[in-house]
């Protein structure tokens, strides 16, 4: 069987399909987080420590770090803010050096800037996850030769110079694509993870079946893993969090092994434990039970994030307080 390995300086973690769900924490990105990037700006990572523990607490296993801030203050002083090119590979190298700090999980290395995945994979402790690659000429020629440098296993994201095709047999060419391309670089596709694009269910009503078929197809016929931005599928919607709790564990069902997503949201990780234990990744069923204790503590009047944080501090051994 397909096994991507992860790794930080004591952790170990595996991405296959008889292994548990990898949950990649999403929420250390300043992109669309106005006030995290003014924090950047300022040289604070108060907020970054905070994410970066929580979502571990929660049960992410790798956290995704991105360095896509907008510096606009320095900007205005500057000309070379306008750059991503000069802003993201020291923010990269000081988000990963602080959070290295402070966690011991794997990180996923996500940026589109090229200097700013190096940096992030210079600085890094172990064997990160690096996001990404896509079919692209100009970005396969740039992001392969940097996974053969540093031997990590690498995000293929199914579009190419085309875009992105509504065609799922389009995207499934495209992951082969660079499969095979990676191939001529000597990166097995063991250390392939493919996002096959997860489409706005409330704008394309076909967009779960699609996806579902697609991790079916790389999972069978290249023996890929597979991501993807799980919060994709109820943009728009009402109610997201629980049609992302419907999604995740269908596409589990469907093959799918990790998924870029907030931890923070209990309802998610309630289907992703569920899931877990029905799929048999779940040995004895301990792990629904531990997490069967912090929904306990939820609703006694703890916060998901509090309830977690408390286990953890106990080592898992809480005791669940007898029903009235």
């Amino acid at each position: 069987m397909t096994r991507t390995v992860l790794e930080s300086k004591t952790k170990t973690v595996v991405i296959g399909f008889d292994e548990p769900f990898c949950v990649i924490g999403e929420r250390i990105n300043p992109t669309g987080r106005k006030k995290l990037a003014a924090e950047l700006e300022a040289g604070d990572f108060s907020t970054v420590e905070k994410d970066a523990l929580e979502q571990v607490a929660c049960g992410a296993t790798v956290l995704d770090v991105n360095s896509g801030a907008v510096f606009t203050n320095k900007m205005a002083e500057d000309p070379r803010y306008a750059d991503n090119n000069f802003v993201e590979p020291p923010l990269m190298k000081e988000l990963v050096a602080r959070i290295q700090a402070i966690t011991d999980v794997p990180l996923c290395i996500d940026s589109s800037v090229p200097g700013a995945l190096e940096a992030g994979l210079s600085t890094c402790e172990g064997r990160p996850l690096l996001n990404s690659v896509t079919g692209e000429e100009e970005r396969l020629e740039l992001v392969l030769p940097l996974v053969k440098k540093y031997n990590v296993p690498v995000v293929a994201i199914s579009n190419d110079d085309t875009g992105i095709s509504q065609d799922p047999d389009v995207r499934f060419a495209v992951a082969k694509k660079i499969v095979e391309r990676a191939a001529d670089f000597g990166i097995p596709a063991h250390d392939i993870v493919v996002d096959p694009l997860v489409m706005p269910v409330g704008a394309m009503a076909s967009a779960g079946q699609q996806v579902f078929a697609l991790v079916r197809r790389l999972r069978d016929e290249l023996g890929v893993n597979t991501t993807c931005g799980a919060s994709n599928v109820s943009f728009g919607l009402p109610n997201r969090h629980g049609v992302n709790a419907a999604f995740l564990p269908m596409a589990i069902g469907a093959g799918m092994t990790s998924a870029i997503m907030n931890p923070v949201r209990s309802v998610e990780m309630e289907a992703i434990r569920a899931a877990n234990m029905l799929m048999n990744h779940d040995p004895n069923g301990s792990e629904w039970i531990r997490f069967s204790r912090i929904l306990d503590a939820v609703k006694e009047g703890a916060t998901f994030p509090e309830a977690c944080a408390a286990q953890a501090a106990a080592g898992g051994r809480g005791r669940r307080r007898a029903r009235a």
